[in-house]
Order: structure tokens, then C-alpha cells, then sequence
């Protein structure tokens, strides 16, 4: 892994503002504009100002950028934001429920050095869109401050940094926040300098493999790039040479990744007996249940099965649900239709769906872009025309639907080694790390 470093952080002072449960946010760009409304309500300092400024009346193009760098302001001049006094790595754990079970996931902030990708040993796994880093090199250049963490995976067999990170915070009363979906956020800063650089050491031959936040880590790289075009060489420890980032051991019990099923407009109403027909000898295919509601059986004989090559589609000529296996033919027919990608690369269950399923079998190629969504009951719910999800929310009915399994942490490190990026929303790395629990300033 590159240089991490602790860092003295931004934070909002709890006497000034309450409760920090009022003030934080998820990442911006799973923000949609009704959350956007609710946290704006929630407190006059949440940190949705700055990191999703909505519009105004009369604004110019970069008027909602200013306009949070004016809030970033205003709140360290009043006091509602205040600098710690001592570098630090910032102990940061999550409790969250999922399928009946309470579950933790553990993790720590820390800054580290940039290296663009392919040129050190930081992966990425997920394509970034120009529009998206646009926005966010903006926002950056506005108030000089990453708002939001990078969130990163290393390997650690027996999980000593963070072992260690929480020995540190034993017997400390932590700060904590629980967000609108219910999860409880605890957080602990850790100065300790013999603790850090015993953390660093421990870390410092690992890769880090991006889970999440590749457009905000790119943006880190552009406005160093920026910094240096406009001031020329910036010193080593400059810290636009760092970018702050939640770092979680891959080998963490509550590090587990969540499936993204997908909903299709603008495809052929295709029966159960042609997509059988159509799948042929490369998937070993098994009618599962008549309407929408057998989406439940189906995820839950796949969960027990737990294999990329199985997956369940929807035909909406007939209301079928169909339980899809590959067979090694359908390994043979990724070869020759991905024959650029590796193995690891085509054995996923999203480049089976699209690559081999959608766009060759079905030929579906050039569909609009799918709706995702996370949850069984969503996609009940959009097949009957019940649910508002989000960007692509139309009247038009969908007409193909498919449950896939998700990406394993294993899959995301040996395809991020390969160099290689994921087919788009492979992964869903759950609960999303909070904004607004502490910045990094760059300046």
C-alpha cells in the first residue's frame, strides 16, 4: 500500500451543533432529490450543503459550488467546525441488520498518497464517467477539502491493524450517529503515535483495492494535477498528496457485499419457452414459479447455492420466472464472445448476464440502461408497477428482469489484479460510509 498517514481533521463541534446524527449524510450520489429535501430540513449545518448544494433560482452553472464553499466557510469561522488538535487515524465502525442478523463492520480513516491508477498498487475495479469527476474536481476546487472518504479494502488474514486500532480505543467513549436507514455509526480518533506507526508499518507492503469512490479518488488525483499546474512541485506532504480514505480489511466478518438486481425497458417480451430456447445447451434452465411474486423462491434457492453461474430472469411474455445454470458450454461461449477479459472476469454473474445472456443469446445489445436495485420486494414491486426507482423512473412497463448474485470481495481482488474493471454495478458494498463525520482539508 502507499503512505498512509493520520491527518488532524475537520470536525463538527457536538456543543455547537447537537446531535451528529443531525449534521451527516450518505455519499452524494446515492442522494436523490427527496433525501436531498430531508436533510436540508434536518439541521441548518447537515453536511448535504456541501457535498449535494442543491439549485437555486437564478443560479449560473457553478453558482451551488460556490455556494457550499461559502457554507464550508462560514461554519469554521462560527465555531460549527473545528480542527483536532493532534494528527489521527479515526476508528471507524458500523452495526447495521441484514437477512435477521446483527452484523459489524470495522474499518479506519486515514489519508493516503495518491498514485494514479496502473501506476502503483492501488486497484480500481469500477469504470468512472467524465461528468460525474466535472462535478466533484468542482466541489473541490471550491472549498479545498475532500468532504467524503475513499473507501478501501486491504488484505489482513488476522485483521491485526484494526486489531490494534481497537485495543487503542478500549475503555474511550466513541461518537456516534445513526443514519436514515438505521445504522449506527461509532467513531474513536486514535493519536497515539506509537499505535500509528505501528498501523502503518503493518499496512505498508499491501495493496488497496477501491470498493467504493472511484470518480471521488480520481478527482483527488485532478486536483493535485491542478495544484501543480497552477503552483508548480508541491512538497511530499502536501496534502492534496493524499486523499482520505476508510480503509477495511478484506478478511473483516462484516465486510460482505450485497447482490444488484436489475430491471431492463426497451427489450422483446420474451416467453419462458423462448428464453429456454434461446439459452440452449449453455444454461441448464428450470421454471420456477408463475408472476412476480416467485422472485422470493428464486433468490433464495440461489442464496443457498451461492454460484456466479446461477442466476433467475423474468419473462414478461408469460409472467415466468426461470432459474438459469451455466454449464461449462456457457464457459467455452464466454471465451469467444469476451476473449479480452480473464477467466476470473467472465466467470462473474453480471458478465454472463449482459455479455453472454442479454447481449448475445437474446440479442438484446443497446437496451437502455437498467434499473438497479438491491432488494427482492423491489423488484416485485417495479415488475408490477408499484415502486418510483429513482433516475429512470418512466410509465413504460419493464419488460425483462433478471436476479443476479453479487461479486465476492476474492472477485473484486483478482479481477482489480488482472487490471481489469467490473461490468457496471457488480458490487454493492453495504451500509455506505457517512459524509460530514470528518474532513480533510487540502490547503
Amino acid at each position: 500500500m502507499p503512505i498512509i498517514a493520520p491527518f488532524a481533521g475537520l470536525r463538527y463541534d457536538l456543543d455547537v451543533v447537537g446531535s451528529l446524527s443531525d449534521v451527516i449524510a450518505p455519499p452524494y450520489d446515492v442522494i436523490d432529490p427527496a433525501l436531498q429535501a430531508q436533510l436540508y430540513d434536518l439541521h441548518a449545518a447537515n453536511v448535504v450543503r456541501v457535498i449535494l448544494n442543491r439549485p437555486e433560482p437564478g443560479d449560473d452553472e457553478d453558482a451551488k459550488y460556490a455556494r457550499a464553499a461559502e457554507f464550508f466557510s462560514r461554519w469554521q469561522q462560527e465555531g460549527i467546525l473545528k480542527r483536532d488538535p493532534q494528527p489521527a487515524f479515526y476508528v471507524y465502525n458500523q452495526q447495521f441488520q441484514y437477512d435477521g442478523q446483527t452484523i459489524l463492520r470495522r474499518g479506519f480513516m486515514g489519508r493516503v498518497r495518491l498514485s494514479k491508477f496502473g501506476e502503483g498498487n492501488i486497484y480500481p475495479h469500477e469504470e468512472t464517467h467524465p461528468k460525474a469527476k466535472v462535478d466533484r474536481l468542482k466541489l473541490t476546487k471550491a472549498c479545498g477539502t475532500n468532504c467524503s472518504q475513499i473507501f478501501g479494502l486491504y488484505p489482513d488474514p488476522e485483521n491485526a491493524a484494526q486489531e490494534l486500532l481497537e485495543r487503542a480505543c478500549d475503555g474511550v467513549t466513541p461518537l456516534s450517529a445513526t443514519d436514515h436507514l438505521g445504522v449506527e455509526h461509532t467513531m474513536w480518533p486514535v493519536s497515539d503515535p506509537a499505535v500509528i506507526a505501528e498501523v502503518s508499518e503493518l499496512l505498508r507492503d499491501k495493496p488497496m483495492f477501491v470498493a467504493d469512490g472511484h470518480h471521488r479518488y480520481e478527482t483527488a488525483c485532478n486536483y493535485r494535477d491542478f495544484l501543480i499546474e497552477q503552483q508548480g512541485p508541491l512538497p511530499a506532504d502536501h496534502p492534496a498528496n493524499f486523499v482520505m480514505t476508510q480503509l477495511v480489511s478484506m478478511n473483516d466478518p462484516g465486510m460482505i457485499v450485497l447482490p444488484t438486481h436489475r430491471l431492463l425497458r426497451g427489450t422483446p417480451q420474451f416467453s419462458s419457452d423462448e428464453i429456454i430456447s434461446r439459452l440452449g445447451d449453455l444454461f441448464t434452465c428450470q421454471k420456477l414459479g408463475q408472476d412476480v411474486e416467485a422472485a422470493a423462491a428464486c433468490w433464495q434457492r440461489m442464496e443457498s447455492e451461492d454460484r456466479q453461474g446461477l442466476m433467475a430472469v423474468f419473462a414478461t411474455g408469460d409472467s415466468q420466472w426461470v432459474l438459469c445454470d451455466a454449464t461449462e458450454a456457457a464457459t467455452e461461449a464466454m471465451r469467444r464472445v469476451a476473449p479480452d477479459h480473464s477467466e476470473d472476469w467472465r466467470g462473474l454473474g453480471v458478465s454472463l448476464l449482459h455479455r453472454l445472456v442479454i447481449d448475445e443469446l437474446l440479442g438484446a445489445a443497446g437496451h437502455p440502461k437498467p434499473t438497479y436495485v438491491h432488494q427482492v420486494d423491489e423488484v416485485i414491486d417495479g415488475l408490477r408497477g408499484e415502486a418510483s426507482l429513482g433516475e429512470n423512473e418512466s410509465d413504460e412497463p419493464f419488460s425483462f428482469a433478471a436476479l443476479v448474485m453479487p461479486a465476492r470481495v476474492s472477485d473484486v481482488e483478482a479481477i482489480s489484479l488482472h487490471k481489469e474493471r467490473m461490468p457496471a454495478k457488480s458490487t454493492y458494498f453495504f451500509p455506505k460510509l457517512l459524509s460530514g463525520l470528518v474532513f480533510h482539508t487540502l490547503r
